[in-house]
């Protein structure tokens, strides 16, 4: 190899070169090639340039002219910055600028675009987003004024909202441009204070006052959270150098809220979808029925037409009776039975004597005309009781019945001037079509963060509106005040609702919203920190509001059309089984996109409207529907070139990429949907055989003259959702093109999401052992983040030593896992090595451990309170109690400011915050120094509770925003692995330690190698991890070639290549290696197979579960031991322990175990009436005579006396225990 590589291949085999190293050395520089990267970097180069390392050292041409595409941006990258920023600089992995590119095999650098663009939490982000941009103004706009019942003169009208930037509570926005401060509050000092992060929502809003108007600009009516990197959060757009010294750190994926200072997610919810027709049979009740839920911005209802004993009916909740259809649409309009007959039925014959039936409903009941039909329907509906003075007096029938129809059956479709038609054609269609699958990906709505906090929004602002209205009211019915009163004042009181609500929803996840009748629970979660991974998986996961406990198949099984949107192997085992679920890689949810122009371009395409057809075109030949988000808006004769026109349209960009609009023939519709949460993802387009993305393209993506967005903007890429999907021909490889493709994929392993991503070789493992990699991925200890140690958590594990895989996939790159990775690399043997390796049980080398392998470091957070209370008085810290001079035992960590000392070792007991409440602390009046005396305090100190001991390894001292001060104490626990920790390979192959064997005993192979890990064969028959071999031959390799090797699903590195590696380098090709015993020092008598896998420390570790006792507190009910580990418990001897007992017939250790050991009780009994007694004495015979003494369960005692209270009587009856004895 020539010389001008070598520094190069150096930095490759040297891991240490990493993030870490903050200067750039000129010469990696310039070897690295073009692209500017500092040569940490370039490990992530792959067999490629080692193979392309002639070409390029050629002349020097080569990297000069590289140097000169990428321009100055490359020289500024590397000029003296931090490799902070390098970190996250695209790079195209194992590429130099000036290889040749080979689409088949490059077209994956799409998807590294893709999600530098969107990144994985870019559907929460754009949809809160959308929310505070848009839908925030549009909810005001809907009920901007309010008017007084009073005065009819005086009026609020709001004119605009918009959010401020994020501020601590007591820095208000001033509309005064002079006195504008910018706060400094970020989201690392909201996690540290307990603050929640959020920002003024303000108003400009103009009033009358006595005879003039007022405008008031820029006033505050509340406080919404803000989620983290979205357009308003301090975090957005900044560089990572800038994050660095927000003490954030630049790999955090943002996407959640910081309310109280906990870390809140708002999951993403499954729905139904809004807005469309769907038909579902019931077979056990015997229904058909098609139903849809309408949703707009002033109610939301649900429709059902359904079919009993032949006849067609309309039930609706406005409606007290099912209403016959017939009536309903002569109430719409139709006067004459032929056209109504024609719209429903069309021209075919069979469905016109299906539907004729109907006819005798109307006729039964005597109506013919629209008018009688409006009154029948009027006389219906259920009259909802309006308070007096509202609305005016009662309406007739006929108006009710009208504005039914108008605004509150199928209230999506909008009516305009009293034409129903568009309803009608909704309420008269017949679809021919079958029934409708609930489960099928394109019936389903995802709602984010952002719709769900509009609906909050609404709500609390409605409210809002509300209760000024009854304070204005209130006011001005008094005569003497109108003059002078200012609203202003009223508009600032209140707004505190707004933000307790919107803080109180997220913080406890209820969402409880009056107005929508809307009640969900457990919407939002705390973010989880165990790993950066669990935080990832976290952040993509769907949650369905099913409920868990039904054992029914359907929602749980995996659906053809959740490929490529959603994770196959990403679910839960247990109740929540495949209905938690993740997004894919490269998934986007929708958010709302304007209906107008999408209208506009339809009619511009030729549709007729379908307010000017009849029975006869609406089922005429070739017709076919055009639905806009569910209600019917045109007719086409030209399904397939309407389709096309507007696809190319949607290409040029001249409707939003996101619009989707797939063919039904079935209901011989054409339906085209902008609404938000559906779910979709880009794919390539293919035309004439040939993909469209070229070598140009991809070339130019790479020196970075092109981005994704480009991509779709020249109408190369696009979106689709399922159910457009389901119209296309898409071709996984290039090489399966035909002559129906029209769309090829990006890459096929994105079809996993970003926790499975993680396996390597996943294609060659058995299903569920992928399944349970995900849940095992996400309790790895590891790096959590880059500002983990600027955080107090309530619990945080890290590993010690970290180590990226030898292993890598495509997804680890992309989701930055090599840069905070959860385990350590480590040699395994796959032999038997005494018993303790039963069962998944592994042998660790206590070399290893002393060295450092899997070793973590627990931190626990421990905070209080130093309240003020209302009478004047408050808590406050004193210093330790001393003896003779000395601190007292339990005193001895304390300073003199009465907290404990950073670094000293705190043991069970010992005081760490020692805190004193006043003595009069809740009572009221002026006590305390006011009344003279001083003032009393009750000691309530913090000790350490857990058994082992600690050290203390932060105090912080602060203050909340209520003004209370604030202390924090951070222990740390540094732990070594032991026997009964829980390991686990990335291959769902989990195990307990079962012995730490001493270095000197372990084999060792002939190259000198003592495995870290020896593991029992028997673990791999019965469960086909395959993959788990590959990546050991891989990673050998890897190893002696000095690069990664790659496991990416449906790809990676091949086998044949990596045993090439192996037999070049001198060893076996399958692997296996030569060794010897360390005990008897013979040589083991078969090859065993040796190699580095990827282990990952899970967070079960034996000290935290350790737990024995022997006499300890009883629970006060039942005087029995109490349970759990945390109240020091008993542990219970339950009802097959007890059954296995009395089959042993050890009736004496039943009788010590359950009553002597447990909750032996004496009690005195009455001999003649059998009930019990006290102090020798029976209350029911009033004697003492007869009355004696036995033993029983202190449960049983309670459980005669429970009967008693609910009139069952049970009697004791005795007999003697040594009756002979008696008679001498």
């Amino acid at each position: 190899m020539p010389p001008k590589k070598r520094p190069q291949v150096a930095a490759q085999q040297n891991p240490s070169a990493d993030s870490l190293n903050s200067t750039s050395d000129p010469s990696a520089q310039s070897s690295t090639g073009a692209s500017g990267m500092p040569a940490g970097n370039s490990k992530r180069k792959r067999t490629g340039d080692i193979k392309a390392a002639p070409a390029e050292s050629q002349g020097k041409e080569g990297g000069a002219d590289a140097r000169r595409k990428s321009g100055p941006a490359g020289e500024r990258k590397g000029r003296g910055h931090d490799d902070f920023e390098d970190l996250l600089q695209p790079f195209y992995y194992n590429k130099s600028l000036t290889d040749p590119i080979n689409t088949e095999k490059d077209k994956w650098n799409l998807l590294p675009a893709f999600l530098k663009v969107k990144g994985l939490v870019k559907q929460h982000i754009d949809s809160y987003n959308y929310f505070v941009e848009v839908q925030l103004k549009k909810i005001v706009q809907a009920s901007a004024e309010i008017r007084s019942d009073v005065d009819p003169n005086f009026y609020i009208r709001f004119h605009d909202i918009y959010l401020g930037s994020p501020r601590r509570a007591d820095e208000e926005q001033s509309e005064d441009a002079r006195f504008k401060i910018e706060s400094t509050v970020t989201p690392n000092e909201c996690r540290l204070r307990d603050m929640t992060y959020a920002a003024p929502i303000l108003v400009d809003f103009e009033y009358v006052r006595g005879r003039q108007r007022v405008k008031r600009n820029g006033t505050a009516i509340g406080r919404m959270p803000v989620m983290l990197r979205s357009s308003k959060c301090v975090l957005s757009k900044k560089s990572p150098r800038e994050m660095y010294l927000l003490h954030e750190c630049p790999l955090d994926p943002g996407g959640y809220f910081i309310v109280n200072g906990t870390e809140k997610v708002i999951l993403v919810q499954e729905q139904l979808s809004k807005n469309r027709v769907i038909v579902e049979t019931d077979p056990k009740k015997e229904i058909v029925q098609a139903s849809v839920t309408s949703s707009s911005n002033e109610r939301k209802s649900k429709s059902y037409v359904i079919l009993k004993k032949d006849r067609i009916y309309l039930r609706h909740n406005v409606l007290s009776d099912d209403i016959p259809v017939v009536i309903l649409l002569k109430a719409m309009g139709i006067q004459s039975d032929k056209e109504m007959l024609l719209l429903v039925a069309g021209v075919d014959s069979v469905y016109q004597e299906d539907f004729a039936i109907n006819f005798e409903e109307s006729i039964k009941l005597g109506i013919y005309t629209q008018q009688q039909a409006l009154e029948y329907l009027g006389s219906h509906i259920k009259i909802t009781r309006k308070p007096n003075g509202f609305g005016g007096g009662r309406r007739n029938y006929i108006q009710e019945a009208v504005e039914a129809i108008a605004s509150v059956i199928i209230s999506h479709v909008q009516v305009e001037n009293m034409n129903f038609r568009p309803k009608l054609f909704l309420m008269a269609k017949h679809d021919s079509s079958l029934v409708d699958d609930r489960d099928y990906v394109g019936n389903k709505r995802l709602e984010l963060a952002g719709q769900l906090l509009a609906l909050l929004f609404e709500d609390l602002f409605k409210k809002f509106c509300f209760d000024i209205k009854m304070n204005i009211d209130k006011v001005l019915k008094k005569p003497v005040r109108t003059e002078a009163f200012d609203a202003f004042s009223v508009v600032a009181i209140h707004g505190n609702h707004i933000t307790q609500g919107m803080n109180r929803a997220i913080s406890t996840g209820n969402w409880s919203l009056k107005r929508f009748r809307m009640e969900r629970a457990g919407v939002t979660h705390v973010l989880s920190r165990l790993s950066y991974i669990s935080a990832l998986g976290m952040m993509t996961r769907i949650s369905s509001q099913f409920e868990k406990t039904r054992k029914v198949s359907g929602p749980r099984a995996l659906q053809p059309s959740q490929f490529g949107m959603l994770c196959p192997s990403d679910t839960p085992e247990g109740e929540a089984c495949g209905l938690v679920k993740n997004l894919a890689l490269m998934t986007h949810i929708t958010t709302n996109d304007e209906e107008e122009p999408v209208r506009k371009l339809v009619f511009a395409l030729g549709a007729e409207d379908v307010q000017a057809v009849g029975g006869r075109e609406f089922y005429g030949q070739g017709a076919y529907i055009i639905f806009l988000n569910g209600s019917p808006i045109a007719l086409t004769r030209r399904p397939k070139h309407f389709l096309n026109s507007f696809r190319r349209l949607r290409r040029m960009g001249r409707v939003s990429e996101f619009v989707s609009v797939y063919i039904n023939h079935h209901q011989s519709a054409v339906h085209i949907a902008t609404d938000d949460g559906r779910i979709c993802r880009p794919l390539i387009i293919v035309e004439n055989q040939k993909s469209k993305v070229t070598d140009l393209h991809l070339g130019m993506l790479r020196n970075g003259t092109m981005e994704f967005d480009d991509f779709l903007a020249q109408g190369l890429v696009e979106y689709l959702d399922v159910n457009e999907e389901n119209d296309s021909y898409i071709a996984v490889y290039e090489n399966e093109i035909n002559e129906n493709t029209t769309h090829l994929e990006i890459e096929p392993f994105t079809i996993l999401g970003a926790v499975a991503g993680l396996i390597p070789y996943p294609h060659h493992n058995q299903s569920p052992r992928n399944t349970y990699q995900c849940a095992m991925g996400k309790q790895a200890i590891g790096a959590i983040a880059n500002n983990q140690f600027l955080r107090i958590d309530s619990l945080l594990y890290t590993m010690v030593y970290p180590q990226k895989p030898m292993v890598k996939t495509r997804t680890i790159e992309l989701v930055k896992y090599d840069k905070l990775p959860a385990g350590q690399s480590a040699t395994v043997a796959v032999m038997s090595y005494s018993g303790y390796d039963i069962e998944d049980a592994l042998v660790l080398n206590k070399g290893s451990v002393d060295r450092g392998f899997g070793r973590c470091q627990v931190f626990r957070k421990y905070s209080a309170n130093l309240k003020s209370y209302s009478n004047g008085t408050k808590d406050r810290l004193l210093g330790p109690d001393r003896q003779d001079g000395v601190p007292i035992r339990k005193h001895a960590l304390l300073d003199n400011d009465g907290l404990a000392a950073v670094g000293e070792k705190v043991s069970s007991g010992e005081v760490y915050i020692n805190k004193a409440t006043p003595e009069n602390a809740l009572s009221s009046g002026i006590t305390g120094s006011d009344a003279g005396g001083p003032i009393a305090y009750i000691p309530s100190p913090q000790t350490y509770k857990l058994p082992d001991p600690s050290y203390i390894d932060k105090v912080m001292i602060s203050t909340t925003e209520g003004e209370n001060q604030l202390l924090k104490v951070q222990t740390r626990q540094t732990r070594r692995p032991e026997v009964g920790d829980k390991f686990s390979s990335r291959h769902g192959q989990k195990g307990v330690v079962g012995i730490i064997a001493e270095q000197a005993d372990m084999p060792f192979t002939d190259q000198g190698i003592v495995p870290d890990i020896i593991m029992n064969p028997h673990g791999f028959p019965s469960r086909m991890t395959v993959g788990k071999m590959l990546e050991l031959v891989a990673g050998k390799a890897g190893i002696l070639s000095g690069q990664f090797g790659y496991g990416t699903a449906f790809g990676g590195s091949p086998v044949e290549e990596m045993s090439a590696i192996l037999i070049s380098k001198g060893f076996n090709y399958g692997g296996k290696d030569y060794l010897t015993s360390g005990i008897t020092g013979e040589a083991l008598p078969a090859y065993v197979f040796t190699g580095p896998i990827y282990y990952q420390k899970l967070k079960h570790m034996v000290q935290d579960k350790m737990h024995s006792r022997a006499r300890g507190p009883r629970a006060i009910l039942t005087r029995q031991p109490t349970e759990g580990r945390s109240r020091d418990g008993g542990l219970r001897l339950g009802e097959m322990e007890r059954d296995c007992l009395i089959a042993y017939g050890t009736s004496q250790l039943l009788l010590e175990r359950l009553m002597i050991s447990s909750d032996r009780h004496e009690v005195d009994v009455c001999e003649n009436c059998g009930f019990m007694g006290y102090l020798g004495w029976c209350q029911r015979c009033k004697t003492s005579r007869g009355v004696v003494k036995m033993v029983i369960p202190y449960a049983a005692k309670l459980l005669v006396q429970e009967l008693f209270s609910m009139n069952v009587v049970a009697r004791l009856k005795l007999a003697d225990e040594f009756p002979e004895e008696r008679g001498m």
